[in-house]
């Protein structure tokens, strides 16, 4: 694994993001995820010592693009995402495309598209360091909102993510997990793995820490999302 990852907990609005920088530590390039605003960002790359090439968005909506141009103005960096939705993308530089694969240093990213919360939306997903950035699609315990998609395309995102290896850790674009915890619980009937996930939650949340990250394989155990069978099933949780 090449990969060192830092998530930054920002503002937009009212709602807590997760950003995340990322360090290819063979190369040093550095990549920015989703930078919901600049400053909590700029003030952790100063820290690390470190400076963007690149600035990578999962979707448009303005709390996961709010720093794009603040953080491209600052270090130059250029600014990555859907080719499809480049009209939405403040900053624009550079698209990729569903299936494609996009290098940050030696660190390759798999371009996965999960049209449903928007359209065009995607995600980052790099096997050989087993990290997956699920912006608005897969959150912990819970899913995103269907602004522009429909049950059925998110339905068809969550397969393309359970189809990823289990040892597979995902970083989601908020801190949603108090949200989900209810629904889950009840949902699993208070199993040991749900009761696991919340003690493991709790605790990191307590220390000012993301929830996770988790795995797929312990997601799939307790996010009720997650563990639909079809398509009905999935409907019924709405």
């Amino acid at each position: 694994m090449t990969l060192q990852i830092y998530p930054v907990l920002c503002r937009a609005g009212s709602m807590n993001n997760y950003s995340y920088i990322l360090v290819d530590k063979p190369t040093s390039t550095t990549a920015v995820i989703d930078p919901s605003e600049a400053a909590p960002i700029i003030a952790k790359l100063e820290q690390l010592g470190c400076k963007p090439q690149y600035i990578l968005n999962t979707h448009h909506h303005f709390d996961h693009t709010d720093g794009n141009l603040a953080l491209k103005e600052k270090y130059g960096a250029k600014v990555v995402a859907n080719e499809h939705d480049k009209h939405r993308i403040p900053g624009f530089d550079i698209g990729v495309e569903p299936d494609g694969i996009f290098q940050i240093g030696n660190s390759a990213a798999q371009i996965i598209d999960v049209s449903a919360h928007t359209q065009g939306h995607i995600l980052w997903y790099f096997p050989q360091d087993k990290a997956l950035f699920t912006g608005d699609t897969l959150f912990n315990l819970c899913i995103g909102g269907l602004f522009e998609g429909t049950p059925e395309q998110m339905f068809q995102a969550l397969q393309k993510i359970k189809q990823l290896p289990d040892d597979t850790l995902f970083y989601p674009g908020h801190e949603y997990t108090p949200h989900g915890a209810h629904d889950a619980f009840a949902f699993n009937n208070g199993s040991q793995e749900i009761q696991d996930y919340l003690t493991r939650a709790e605790a990191n949340l307590k220390q000012g820490l993301p929830a996770g990250p988790f795995t797929l394989a312990e997601e799939k155990s307790c996010n009720p999302y997650l563990q639909a069978q079809n398509l009905t099933d999935f409907k019924n949780l709405f």
